[in-house]
């Protein structure tokens, strides 16, 4: 029997050739997760939920299926499209069920197993409940989950799918979410040029490091190294917006949550615009304009801006570290085949 090996963004391949006959072979992948050497321990129960390829697949089908909607016609990768790094490309804030404008742009679904809280507001805490969210609510999938048990159990495939992953026929919730994390799980970028400077398997330019220098003054408080975000709730002075989004405060209920939101990764932030949670700026530009001169005094601003009202960066500064914000794209990350439908 022969093996063949591949690192892909964090997930180890193998592809198993095992002789039948002659002219007939059978090739499988078995599927396995791989923490990055340069990436802290991820915060996810993996003992909880043991990786699979059984479960990695059915978890993909689900992700790709409109079965999860009230009407079967949205899917989680109507939201999350692959070749965006698993956001709404395009659209300032997402849309869901019959057109409908939700009030905040889909995050990128890169790097969870490490992630401790989830959604812009951090309202979930559990991979493994985060899918419950866009299935039941009412502008993304408006459906109810007894109502998705119920089109599972009657479908012809999916019963023996849900038999070969968790062991039975009858379909869970807990099975069902469980096997929707698998897939996201696997969807780790760890494969830009910063990995590989990393890794030393190649350098920055001069103006790459010119500009990562001015990163790690800046902006590698929020955006902490190698995940570029420290997941913590921050308000970085955007203000109140048309929809009247006050961010953690609607989960919490306390005042010093007002207008505080995730920090984002600023990975892969080539494929994943727009920006911010309300996709209100377009291009990296204005999001470094912002923090150069159009932060606003809040009753939460973060300390970090508060004593400057801002970032002091020259146009040549500006044009450096928008070259090292670019090393943090990862198109192995957006062409994975397996990722795909």
């Amino acid at each position: 029997m022969n093996k063949a090996y591949w690192l892909v963004a964090g997930t180890i391949i193998t592809i198993i050739f095992a002789c039948q006959k002659a002219d007939h072979f059978v090739d499988e992948y078995l599927i396995s997760f791989t923490k990055p050497k340069h990436f802290p321990e991820p915060n996810y129960n993996f003992p909880g939920n043991p990786i699979s390829k059984e479960k990695f697949d059915l978890g993909k089908k689900l992700f790709y299926d409109p079965i999860l909607s009230r009407d079967n016609t949205i899917s989680c990768s109507s939201c999350h499209i692959p070749e965006n790094a698993f956001t709404h490309h395009g659209h300032d804030v997402s849309h869901g069920i019959d057109d409908r404008l939700g009030i905040r742009n889909s995050m990128t679904l890169t790097n969870l197993a490490w992630s401790k809280s989830f959604f812009w507001d951090g309202g979930v805490f559990d991979l493994d409940l985060f899918s419950i969210a866009p299935i039941e609510n009412v502008v993304e999938m408006d459906e109810k989950l007894p109502n998705v048990l119920k089109k599972l159990n009657s479908s012809k495939t999916y019963p023996l799918l849900f038999e070969k992953a968790f062991g039975t026929r009858e379909i869970q919730s807990s099975h069902l979410l469980k096997a929707l994390s698998q897939f996201m799980l696997l969807l780790v970028s760890d494969q830009s040029k910063y990995d590989q400077v990393i890794r030393s398997e190649a350098e920055f330019t001069a103006e790459e490091e010119a500009g990562y220098r001015l990163f790690q003054s800046n902006c590698n408080a929020c955006h902490q190294e190698p995940l570029f975000t420290d997941g913590s709730f921050r308000d970085n002075g955007i203000g109140m917006n048309p929809a009247k989004d006050e961010g953690r405060f609607e989960i919490s209920q306390l005042e010093n949550d007002r207008l505080k939101f995730k920090v984002p990764t600023l990975r892969n932030l080539a494929f994943t615009q727009p920006y911010m949670h309300d996709g209100r700026f377009r291009t990296l530009e204005s999001v470094i304009n912002h923090y150069r001169r159009e932060v606003q005094q809040t009753p939460n601003l973060d300390p970090l801006f508060s004593k400057e009202m801002g970032i002091k960066l020259s146009e040549l500064e500006v044009k450096q570290l928008l070259a090292f914000l670019n090393t943090l794209n990862d198109e192995t990350f957006i062409k994975n085949p397996l990722f795909r439908e």
